[in-house]
């Protein structure tokens, strides 16, 4: 069993904050686990615009404060996310986050992230693992 909190892990290696400075990520289950997916708590920051695809990972966001336009980049629908709303990108679908207010989320991801992840130039997260004696 494995007890945490978003708390306990502030300013470890699980505290990741991105590159373009638009958002942070507390990645409270990792693939060391072994658990078979990821779970994170996200926020990004109000005014700025994350463009993101996700070519190796399906992912699930749970909106639990805050508000966003979310841009499907590929169809150009437009979405407001609000507290109890979730989306899926089941389809691996290039999209746009732009907070309206710092926009506070829990993510699960499948196949689960590492923890060393970060957005390349296309807004992918590079598909990486953790050796089988992990």
């Amino acid at each position: 069993m494995i007890v945490r909190s978003f708390k306990d892990i502030e300013n470890t290696d699980r505290h990741i904050k991105s590159a373009s400075g638009t958002w942070e990520s507390k990645r409270i289950v990792l693939a060391k686990e072994r658990v078979g997916f990821s779970l994170h708590e996200t926020v990004l920051y109000a005014g700025t615009k994350t463009s993101m695809w996700y070519a190796n990972h399906i992912e699930a966001v749970l909106c639990v404060e805050g508000e966003s336009e979310l841009t499907n980049d590929e169809t150009g629908e437009k979405h407001l996310i609000t507290p109890g709303t979730m989306y899926l990108l089941d389809g691996h679908e290039k999209h746009t986050m732009r907070p309206i207010t710092d926009f506070r989320c829990i993510c699960v991801f499948n196949p689960p992230v590492t923890g060393r992840e970060d957005h390349d130039e296309n807004g992918v997260y590079p598909l990486l693992t953790e050796p089988d004696d992990a």
